[in-house]
Order: structure tokens, then C-alpha cells, then sequence
């Protein structure tokens, strides 16, 4: 199975992976700050691609693989808190399972997860599945392409009453992908159908969040009135605001594929794969009501540590900084770095990952927060076995 990366950028990156699978101011690096947690070794699983690790109150990590397992077809995996691994499913290509999942899963109060495949099911193009504590799988709905969508590779979101919330890329009435929602018993409703008219945003690349309302938030990659991307709103009953419109000309960054994170003053933030002050991808922060953007940093590679294209989900901590994810070039050895970026827009480079020794490289996935404030992630390829690793950073 080939996983080349060598002519892939920002969120090409994950497209270019999923078509191998189906073919056949900066401060240097503080090494010591990061630490290979777990190293897959392809039984396990291998090869931990668009994922954010979600953490259970006992401090146990869980994800997927595209990779690996029984079949060779994917896992959900879960690694605990001492670093032992278990896979909890190993996904299988025949019949009506799904298989190759990319995204991160989501934990409900029982401790069930919830996740999507790229594909399989009983149509081929995607499943919804949950997968208990003890490891049994129960696929919720297939994608049956047109009318839904089809090849979801985002994250679910969960209400409170077990409704399931993500985006499809493709797929669709226009082909330009979907907003759906999956009961827990499995009945699938398309809340929007993504078009490319020019005011509309199309190819949902990220996950979503959800407000007290009901209420859903996002970014499309491509469309809006300017052509570099929208973020949106949806609401409980399916209509759509664009709140900004990125415009891929002048400074501005464009191309968002990260994912919104929201603070508690209702600010919204995100990074985009491209555009900035410097072309190599930006971290925004916005108003709710969408009457202001603001770039906030403008990643620069050239000066020789900086991180570029952030392609994954940040996270906040309490005092709203953000952290994340460069996935594959930059940092002072070109694999990927981990950074932090204050609400007054200074950057930091906690982690420039290096191919050479049992470190990761190319940190695809995003960022999750332990109890003690020590930041984990994944990285596509190195560690022991060169499948890829959970790694930790402490800031």
C-alpha cells in the first residue's frame, strides 16, 4: 500500500493518502518537550491519518487507522494511559462493513464511539458505525452517494439526545457534498446540500461544532463569493448563513479545511491551508455575527523553523491560546511541527518532528489535552516501525 507523501499539500495531503489507499515571530524547536507515546506497528494498525485523539475521563486514548488490523482494512484503536494498545475492531473490506476510516471518533456518555469510513457499507461509499466499550461494531447507515452524499472523512458531532452530525465532500444533489444527520437508530436526514453557484460554499473539509441552540458552525474549503472558502452556519432546521467569505486575493487567508473551535467569549477560530501575509496558510479569529475577521498569524516557513498549511483542528487552553498542527513540511527539519499561537497572534514552535531516529513525522491529526495540560497527538509515519505514533508534547 503506497502512502507517499511527496506531491501533497496541506489538505491535498489527505486526498492524495485516501487515492494511494485506493490505488494500490517563531522560537526554535524544543525537542525535549515531545516524546513518542506509542509506536503502531501495522498489526495494530498503522498509518493514523486526519484525526484528533478523544480522551475518556480515565485518561485512555482512542482513534482510527486506515491501515492494519485483521484485515488490513483499518482499526479502532485504543491506547491507555500507561501506552499499551488494544484494537477494539478491525474493519473488514467484504460485505457490508465499512472500511478505510480517517477521522477522528467521538465518545458518548456510556463510553461508546462513534466514527465514519471512507468506505464500505452496503453501497460502497461510507458508513456511520458505533463501536462499544467491549468491542462490538454496529454500522448505523451507508451512504448511498447521490442523494446524501458519500466518502465522509470528517468527525462526528453528538448532541444530547444521540444525534449524529458530520460532513461528506462529495456527493449531494450539486456533487459538492452535505451536511447530514444520523439518529441513534440509524434514519439519515441531508440538513444541506452544498452547491458551487458562487455564494454558496462547496467541499465541506472539516468536522463540525454545535451550539446550545442546536445550531451548527463549519467551513467549506472552496466556494463563496470569492471563491477561497466560507465558514457557515446552520440551523436546527436546515438553513444556511454564510457568516465570512475568504478571499483568496491580497493578504487574507483562504482555503480553511482545520475546523472551527469556539471560546467562551463566543469567538470563533480556525486556520486556513493557505493565503496570509506570507502564502503559507493562516490562524484566524472571528465574530459570530461574521461582521469581522482577523488574522491573527501568517505562518512564514522561509525563516527556517515556522511550521505551513495547518491542516488539523486547534484546540484551546483556558487562557485561550491555541495549539496545533503543521502536518509535513516546515520546522527546523522539515516533517511537520506543533505550535502555539497567543490571542495577541505571538507564535510559538513547541515541536519540529524529525524522520530520522523513533520520532514521528508529518503530524497530520490535531491536538487533544490530558488532565495535567500536556498536549497528544499522531503522526502519520515514524516511531519504531515507521506506522506512524501517538506522541506527547507538555508546553
Amino acid at each position: 500500500m503506497d502512502f507517499s507523501l511527496s506531491k501533497i499539500q496541506g489538505c491535498f495531503l489527505a486526498l492524495a493518502i485516501i487515492f494511494s489507499l485506493l490505488l494500490t515571530a517563531t522560537r526554535p524547536a524544543l525537542a525535549q518537550t515531545e516524546s513518542v507515546f506509542y509506536s503502531f506497528d501495522g498489526t495494530y494498525g498503522g498509518f493514523p491519518q486526519n484525526l484528533t485523539l478523544v480522551i475518556d475521563k480515565n485518561g485512555n486514548f482512542y482513534g482510527t487507522t486506515p491501515d492494519g488490523g485483521t484485515y488490513g482494512a483499518g482499526t479502532v484503536f485504543e491506547v491507555t494511559a500507561s501506552g499499551n494498545e488494544m484494537v477494539l475492531h478491525s474493519f473488514e473490506a467484504e460485505g457490508t462493513d465499512g472500511y478505510y476510516p480517517f477521522a477522528s471518533l467521538v465518545l458518548d456518555k456510556k463510553g461508546n464511539l462513534y466514527g465514519t469510513t471512507y468506505w464500505g457499507g452496503t453501497y460502497g461509499y461510507g458508513t456511520v458505525f458505533m463501536v462499544t466499550p467491549s468491542g462490538t461494531e454496529t454500522i448505523l447507515h451507508s451512504f448511498d452517494r447521490r442523494v446524501e452524499g458519500y466518502w465522509p472523512t470528517t468527525s462526528l458531532v453528538i448532541d444530547k439526545q444521540g444525534n449524529l452530525y458530520g460532513t461528506t465532500n462529495d456527493g449531494g444533489i450539486y456533487d459538492n457534498g452535505t451536511v447530514f444527520m444520523v439518529t441513534p437508530s440509524g434514519t439519515a436526514t441531508v440538513l444541506h446540500k452544498f452547491n458551487s453557484d458562487g455564494t454558496d460554499g462547496y467541499k465541506p473539509n472539516d468536522g463540525l461544532i454545535l451550539d446550545a441552540k442546536g445550531d451548527l458552525l463549519g467551513s467549506t474549503m472552496y466556494g463563496g463569493a470569492y471563491g477561497g472558502g466560507t465558514v457557515f452556519e446552520l440551523t436546527a432546521s436546515g438553513t444556511e448563513k454564510i457568516l465570512w467569505n475568504f478571499d483568496s486575493s491580497g493578504t487574507d487567508g483562504y482555503y480553511p479545511c482545520t475546523g472551527l473551535v469556539r471560546d467562551k467569549k463566543g469567538y470563533l477560530y480556525g486556520a486556513t491551508n493557505a493565503g496570509g501575509a506570507n502564502t503559507y496558510g493562516t490562524v484566524f479569529q472571528m465574530k459570530r455575527s461574521g461582521k469581522k475577521e482577523k488574522t491573527l498569524f501568517s505562518f512564514n516557513p522561509d525563516n527556517g523553523t515556522d511550521g505551513d498549511y495547518p491542516t488539523a483542528a486547534l484546540v484551546l487552553d483556558q487562557n485561550d491560546n491555541l495549539y496545533g498542527t503543521t502536518p509535513w513540511t516546515g520546522g527546523i527539519y522539515g516533517y511537520g511541527t506543533v505550535f502555539e499561537v497567543t490571542p495577541s497572534g505571538t507564535e510559538t514552535v513547541l515541536h519540529s518532528f524529525n524522520w530520522d531516529g523513533t520520532d514521528g513525522y508529518y503530524p497530520y491529526g490535531g491536538l487533544v489535552f490530558d488532565k495535567l495540560g500536556n498536549l497528544y497527538g499522531t503522526t502519520v509515519y515514524g516511531g519504531a516501525h515507521d506506522f506512524g505514533t501517538v506522541y506527547k508534547v507538555t508546553p
